[in-house]
């Protein structure tokens, strides 16, 4: 089996092709632009994503396409159409790579997805499972929504086999946003008002998403099914920061702050979306994959957070 990562350099991607490489698999890469991937693999560039990517060359004796490149939520947008934006990359070049495939012989497409298809949070102990109606809010979540919608359409045209996966947040060696500014407060001591937060949150290390993608793209039963993964440890936010601040051997900070007052001080500071992240529940039933595939999360939620801390503090940011 010869499996094509697309957005191969980029931070999960990245974490796939040496886990791939490590399991002796046979992997392409498809980057933007050409640079450094690991030596197990060739690599081909294709440019921009949009609906007239060329990936003849990249799908040429493919057998699987993980398709990890898109347009990620950004924490500072500065399109004047997200929306459109989104849609060019995540919507109209997954369509386009699908069609590509299905013509060149490629049995299945892995997709991952967001877990912002289903919704930016859950509230009074509910959990998001693969059965509920997306509902997706901002222009990211809509765009994956899109291409998972227009993959299940090329599925059903020509026969090719798709598989979705939603993750939550994802973090680990690399990670950047929100993640990588925690660590970053973190290291340098900074307080933090979240003391009196009480929420619950799913997340998902990097080590444990691509060994989910890997079951995805070798597995039979995976055809046709999509898949909402975490590693199965929901965890507060206080207890994020204390867990990262013992893992970097700075103790966390925590000052008790009424959430309430908080979420008011993000509206008028213009950062609602981000406070509502460290003060807000977003939980995830990752059971079905594990019935189906027999997946289980090879790392626990302190092995990656471990993994995490040990990459911030060997890179000095």
């Amino acid at each position: 089996m010869r499996i094509l990562v697309t957005g191969a350099n980029g931070f999960v991607g990245s974490a796939l092709v040496a886990q791939m490489c490590a399991r002796e698999l046979a992997v392409r890469c498809a980057v933007r632009v050409a640079g450094q991937i690991d030596d197990c693999a060739d690599s081909v560039a294709v440019g921009g994503i949009d609906a007239q990517t060329n990936w003849r060359v990249a799908l040429h004796d493919i057998d699987v396409v993980i398709h990890l490149a898109a347009r990620v939520h950004v924490m500072h947008e500065s399109a004047v159409d997200p929306l459109a934006e989104f849609q060019i990359v995540n919507g109209q070049g997954t369509e386009n790579l699908a069609r590509q495939a299905a013509e060149m012989g490629v049995k299945r497409l892995v997709y991952a997805s967001s877990i912002k298809v289903n919704g930016e949070e859950t509230v009074n102990g509910h959990v998001y499972r693969e059965t509920e109606l997306p509902v997706p809010q901002d222009a990211y979540g809509i765009s994956k929504w899109e291409a998972e919608q227009a993959l299940h359409r090329v599925s059903a045209e020509t026969g090719l086999e798709v598989v979705i996966v939603r993750p939550p947040l994802v973090y680990g060696p690399g990670v950047k946003g929100n993640f990588a500014q925690m660590l970053k407060v973190l290291a340098h001591g900074i307080p933090l008002p979240l003391a009196s937060v009480d929420n619950r949150r799913s997340l998902i290390y990097s080590g444990n998403l691509v060994d989910a993608l890997i079951a995805c793209a070798t597995h039979p039963v995976a055809a046709g099914r999509t898949y909402l993964v975490s590693d199965g440890e929901d965890i507060s936010t206080p207890e994020l920061l204390r867990s990262l601040g013992k893992a970097l051997r700075r103790p966390a900070r925590l000052l008790p702050f009424s959430p309430a007052l908080l979420r008011s001080l993000g509206r008028l500071a213009g950062r609602a979306g981000q406070v509502e992240r460290l003060l807000g529940s977003l939980q995830i039933d990752s059971g079905k994959i594990r019935r189906e595939l027999d997946w289980k999360p090879p790392f626990t939620l302190q092995q990656g957070l471990q993994e995490t801390a040990a990459w911030y503090q060997s890179k000095d940011l």
